[in-house]
């Protein structure tokens, strides 16, 4: 692979899956075992403990989202200006975390990564994939402090 293939990850079934939030590496923040990045991210959209406890206690990934995208409690009033950092630690805790994952983010060397994200224009690269590649810039940045002694 050159260094100027890019790498797109997304499903479960591609290849890169481990850069997916909804990969089965769980993550310790906040005093607790998280199962995967997107239960983690998904509750701190709430302020609420009980409703936080019950997207980290859900079954899968999958459900947590569900769980993160409902609108009948508020998100935190502040969720807009911490949500880059909230999942930049995540992620970083991720990487940290688990070996395999590392040595495979590692592996990549220079070449760019992007979230394949059909209907995420934010996190991915979007529909038409001119996306802001949050996720894929996140990872990105993970890796360059991972390489840093």
């Amino acid at each position: 692979m050159s260094e100027n293939e890019k790498i797109y990850f997304y499903s479960q079934t591609d290849a890169y899956s481990e850069f997916s939030n909804f990969a089965p590496y769980g993550v310790a923040m906040d005093g607790a075992w998280w199962p995967t990045v997107e239960h983690y991210f998904q509750a701190q959209k709430f302020e609420d403990q009980d409703y936080r406890r019950k997207i980290r206690l859900s079954n899968r990934p999958k459900d947590a989202k569900a769980l993160g995208m409902t609108r009948s409690l508020p998100l935190r009033d502040d969720w807009e200006e911490v949500k880059d950092g909230i999942m930049l630690s995540a992620v970083r805790t991720k990487f940290q975390t688990h070996d395999h994952c590392r040595d495979l983010l590692l592996s990549t060397g220079k070449r760019e990564i992007i979230e394949n994200a059909p209907m995420d224009a934010y996190w991915g690269c979007g529909p038409d994939g001119n996306g802001l590649n949050k996720l894929g810039k996140i990872l990105m940045q993970v890796r360059q402090d991972l390489q840093t002694p």
